[in-house]
């Protein structure tokens, strides 16, 4: 059974954990690529300007999922690494967990500052619209016009999601399929005459 489903958050949330002082801002946020992160951090860096650390952690992929953490100045390991963990905890993908901490003058130490960080991140999750979607596979499929309702009568039985069409001197259009069905439409199509199929790689 082909695995096709993945979690990510709708929009952004937030969170709060305090201790000993110290208060931990979080905010969650839906992340589409890595160049996003510097916007945001340079934001929120704006925004809580007498902030000592703005740490944070991202997962980005469905299947190949690339991560990474920052400490932003923390000792090693006691901030990105905890806020990483409730992604994946979650099992959230695309998506940016930034915690944002003012110090309160005691000093909380490392088992303290890995419990606030995975804390302030808990919050910001817990407070998340998590929503699970699909993991699609796009295509390209040209035919002629003799085709055409044969081509449109199986994409409307199967239910594939159209995405754009180009009907011109010859037919061409875009649709998208659920992975676990992939296999299935490449055999239907490919068995049709006159009618090419290529996939689209992003």
């Amino acid at each position: 059974m082909i695995n096709d489903l993945y979690n990510t958050i709708e929009k952004e949330s937030k969170g709060y954990f305090k201790d000993k002082g110290s208060k931990f801002y979080s905010y969650a946020f839906p992340l589409q690529n890595e160049n996003e992160v510097k916007e945001i951090i340079a934001r929120l860096k704006k925004e809580h300007h007498s902030a000592r650390h703005h740490c944070y952690a991202w997962r980005l992929g469905t299947e190949d999922i690339r991560s990474r953490a920052n400490d932003d100045g923390e000792p090693s390991s006691t901030a990105g690494k905890p806020i990483l963990g409730q992604l994946q905890s979650f099992e959230v993908t695309n998506a940016l967990i930034v915690v944002v901490r003012y110090f309160g003058g005691t000093l909380l130490g490392v088992s303290g500052l890995i419990n606030a960080y995975r804390n302030a991140a808990t919050d910001a999750l817990n407070n998340a619209e998590i929503l699970e979607k699909l993991i699609e596979k796009k295509y390209n499929i040209s035919f002629s016009y003799i085709e055409l309702n044969e081509v449109m009568h199986i994409i409307k039985r199967e239910n594939y999601n159209i995405q754009n069409t180009d009907f011109q001197e010859s037919c061409s259009l875009i649709f998208s399929v659920r992975k676990s069905e992939a296999n299935k439409a490449e055999k239907i199509f490919n068995d049709l005459y006159k009618v090419q199929l290529k996939e689209i790689l992003e």
